[in-house]
């Protein structure tokens, strides 16, 4: 078993000028591991702007929103004007004793707000100042998630033709561009350790998007592909992603990578003959034909449980999936795990919680 603790980070400092997902969230991962996280919310607007992001379901009355909450625990919050003097200075007395700036300011707003770079430094020269930015240096358009996710290709891969394009459900480009950050500053804070000096490092949601795009930009540059909406089908494999419907009416998936799942998944669907056909033998070949042979294996589907299904595809090494919504996803002893120790304390704008001493 491995020993869990949150005090890797015990002693650093993070100051959190940043609202919204992604620089929320590169906060949020040093608050987990224990570090000091600061966050400055503008006063004049009622804070970050997600504390208004409410469903129709939610407490009207309430200073925060279940978005909010995604990316805000075990922060202290700081509600300051940093256009006037006094609360500028609180600001910056934060500042000089951290480690970490977080920012994703508007192009040019840091100069004017003056928590810039260049500004900081002589106020704390081994500061690690950390942005994030939409598109480029010289580009001033305002970028939300949904805007990078149809810039960078995305929405015109998501979906299916009857639909159009489609964003993911997540700001997966918030996301990502968080993770490339947290990443950044890890470096950063390596040479600092090392070095004893601060670093200016940035990322772009546009470069971060498209550095993501993977296999589906490789299948462009080497094989000029352009990739189309197909659901959730995979262009280079199948069966992938068709969807099916058991006998007891479960919405499940499979996710066939190799030859060898595909003769198990036959043989546990009685037809072991299918996997030598001539049409399906090879994965470029159930690929090509892989609409004829969903008709094939939707047809044995339809006649197995779910329960079959998960106990022989565990028992076989093929890969399986029940289509969960959130309220099933959440019923699952490994869910139930990973939330039961956290609770939020409303009055204190900060989460509460016992974490465990081990991992079980």
């Amino acid at each position: 078993m491995n020993s869990f603790s949150h005090h890797h980070f015990k002693g650093l400092k993070v100051v959190e000028l940043a609202s919204v997902l992604a620089g929320p969230s590169v906060g949020l991962f040093f608050a987990e591991l224990g570090a000091e996280v600061i966050k400055i919310e503008n006063k004049k607007t009622g804070g970050d702007v997600t504390r208004s992001w409410k469903l129709p379901s939610e407490d009207k009355k309430s200073d925060v929103s279940a978005y909010f909450l995604a990316v805000n625990f075990f922060k202290k919050h700081l509600f300051l004007d940093v256009s006037s003097e006094t609360d500028y200075k609180k600001c910056i007395t934060q500042i000089k004793h951290a480690d970490i700036v977080i920012v994703n300011y508007k192009k040019g707003d840091d100069k004017k707000l003056k928590l810039d770079y260049s500004t900081l430094k002589k106020i704390n020269p081994t500061l690690i100042y950390a942005g994030i930015q939409g598109f480029s240096d010289t580009d001033e358009r305002v970028a939300y998630d949904l805007i990078l996710q149809a810039e960078s290709g995305f929405m015109s891969m998501n979906g299916t033709k009857k639909s159009g394009p489609l964003k993911m459900p997540v700001a997966m480009i918030d996301i990502l561009a968080a993770h490339h950050l947290k990443e950044a500053i890890l470096l950063a804070l390596l040479k600092k350790q090392k070095t004893k000096k601060g670093s200016c490092i940035s990322v772009s949601l546009f470069d971060v998007a498209v550095a993501s795009l993977a296999n589906q930009a490789t299948n462009w540059l080497v094989a000029k592909h352009i990739p189309q909406p197909t659901g959730s089908l995979h262009p280079n494999i199948a069966p992938y992603g068709e969807i099916f419907i058991t006998k007891d009416k479960h919405t499940v998936t499979f996710a066939i990578g190799s030859n060898g799942q595909f003769t198990k998944l036959c043989e546990l669907l009685n037809i072991k003959k299918t996997s030598s056909d001539k049409n399906y033998i090879s994965n470029q070949l159930r690929v090509i034909n892989r609409k004829k042979l969903f008709s094939v294996l939707n047809k044995e589907v339809k006649k197995q449980s779910l329960a079959y299904l998960q106990k022989e595809c565990t028992k076989y090494g093929v890969p399986f999936a029940k289509i969960r919504n959130l309220k099933e996803v959440f019923e699952l002893p490994e869910a139930k795990k990973l939330i039961k120790n956290i609770s939020y304390d409303k009055k204190n704008y900060s989460v509460v919680t016992s974490f465990p001493t081990k991992t079980d």
